[in-house]
């Protein structure tokens, strides 16, 4: 196989300019990882510009039997564009145009790798923003983002990628260039767009992006409400929705995630409040008049200790950068953390927040809650450090304890971080052997030789089984 990768890179160089083809272990190290714990690294990387590059790298791998993964900015949390069984890396970080922009019908085509926050920026002089808003919109791309159907606070109205995806320029396993979907909102036939968004970059490789735009609303408020615990924010939460009151945003954060925001940089939050609801409505401005003091009402209802209003956008601003930056304030109080991701019904919320807290004093690690409440998607931060011997082990053992909580509850096992190499093991929680075999006729229709992305979404077996069995805890097919 030496010989073969060796000729591989060789032909690869011949296909694509020298420098857009990386094969020295110095660089390849940076790409051997993304946000998450796991690591892997690549025989070579690309950066084709084009359909037709990517389509080049994809038969060349087939023409060889080597496996390859697609990466956007690398900025995933479940471990997707990992190259798990070596290979190539296609990274499309340079395929960053915004193809055409369609006022009057509210669509744009982009590249895959233009950066999410890029993209609402150039719409805004048209009075048109994209939805969907990671917390991570400055740096990832809506290639990644349409791998994930990653979320975000303010899609508990609007919705997630895939609700804001219209069509999907697609490199197949086999190398072919297909279209799927389109400048249409409604396709007829089976729903491929949704098939391949959250898909993970298994069935193909994502070269263009149709998206839908929605005006940039006419007025929008920002509430901060402050709680002396967490089981009273929660409930502040499922009263606002059982009210039929469905902000923009409902995002939630714990006393430890507070005080590591604004000791990095202050934004506004109450050091010594334990718990935290911050609330966007927007819309039209009768709407949303009549919706502020709704929320407020549910809030000091539910034993909100104090519930304000943004003064202006600069407060506004400065409360949001303070959710959007939490993860990383979290790396002060840490050498490292482990983020999870699972949704519960809302209505669970406080019994699963409290199972959690058990679980914090159980495993010794502490751990730090920041999430969309509204629409029950939890993101624990387990804050731990990985020189210490055997750490790694105890803090996914841990995770994956959370993740059951989630399951049990009659949740799922991701919002939007995608399951990638991180969760795999943890699909028997949710999906029964049938369910996952139903799964993996579809790969294997779209990728029969299993060199599109492979290791990931689908579990090893008997792997759930033993992460739970050094728990003493039963679970698994």
């Amino acid at each position: 196989m030496a010989v073969a990768e060796g000729t591989l890179v060789d032909e690869l160089r011949q296909n694509l300019p020298a420098e857009r083809v990386l094969w020295r272990d110095y660089d390849l190290m940076l790409y051997e990882y993304d946000g998450s714990i796991d690591k892997h690294r690549p025989l070579a990387v690309v950066f084709p510009l084009s359909s037709t590059e990517v389509s080049q790298v994809v038969k060349l791998c087939n023409r060889y039997g080597v496996p390859y993964t697609a990466r956007g900015a690398g900025t995933g949390l479940s471990g997707g564009a990992i190259p798990a069984r070596g290979g190539v890396l296609i990274s499309l970080a340079r395929m960053t145009r915004i193809l055409e922009i369609d006022v009057d019908n509210m669509r744009a085509i982009v590249e895959p790798g233009v950066v999410n926050l890029r993209l609402g920026q150039a719409m805004a002089q048209y009075g048109l923003t994209y939805v969907p808003d990671p917390s991570s919109q400055k740096a990832c791309t809506i290639g990644g983002n349409v791998g994930e159907n990653s979320g975000g606070p303010h899609t508990l109205r609007y919705g997630v990628t895939t609700n804001h995806t219209l069509g999907l320029e697609v490199v197949l396993p086999d190398g072919e260039i297909v279209h799927v979907g389109g400048n249409s909102s409604d396709s007829l036939g089976y729903d491929l767009v949704g098939l391949i968004v959250g898909s993970e970059g298994t069935l193909g490789v994502v070269t263009k992006v149709w998206v839908r735009l929605v005006p940039i609303n006419e007025t929008v408020k920002t509430i901060l409400a402050v709680f002396g615990n967490m089981e009273d924010a929660s409930s502040a939460v499922a009263g606002m929705i059982a009210q039929r009151i469905v902000p923009a945003a409902i995002e939630m954060m714990d006393n430890l995630t507070i005080r590591a925001i604004e000791s990095r940089s202050p934004s506004g939050y109450p050091v010594d409040a334990q718990g935290v609801v911050l609330i966007e409505v927007d819309g039209l401005r009768e709407e949303v008049d009549a919706q502020a003091p709704a929320v407020d009402e549910v809030c000091r209802h539910s034993g909100a200790l104090s519930v304000r209003l943004a003064r202006d956008e600069a407060e506004r601003a400065a409360l949001w950068a303070g959710r959007k930056g939490a993860f990383a304030a979290i790396g002060r109080l840490t050498p490292d953390y482990y983020t999870v991701d699972g949704v519960v019904p809302r209505t669970k919320l406080p019994a699963t927040l409290a199972r959690i807290q058990q679980i914090s004093a159980e495993s010794g690690f502490r751990i730090a809650n920041v999430f969309h409440a509204g629409d029950g998607n939890l993101h624990p931060l387990i804050l731990w450090d990985a020189d210490i011997p055997g750490s790694e082990e105890r803090v996914i053992d841990t995770g994956a304890e959370i993740m059951q909580v989630c399951a049990e509850a009659g949740g799922s096992l991701s919002g939007e971080h995608g399951i990638g190499m991180e969760k795999k093991d943890l699909m028997p929680l949710i999906f029964s052997q049938h369910d996952v075999a139903q799964m993996q006729r579809i790969k294997e229709a779209f990728d029969p030789d299993g060199l599109c992305n492979p290791g990931k979404v689908f579990p090893t077996a008997g792997r759930c089984m033993e992460l739970f069995a050094r728990r003493g805890r039963a679970a698994g097919w």
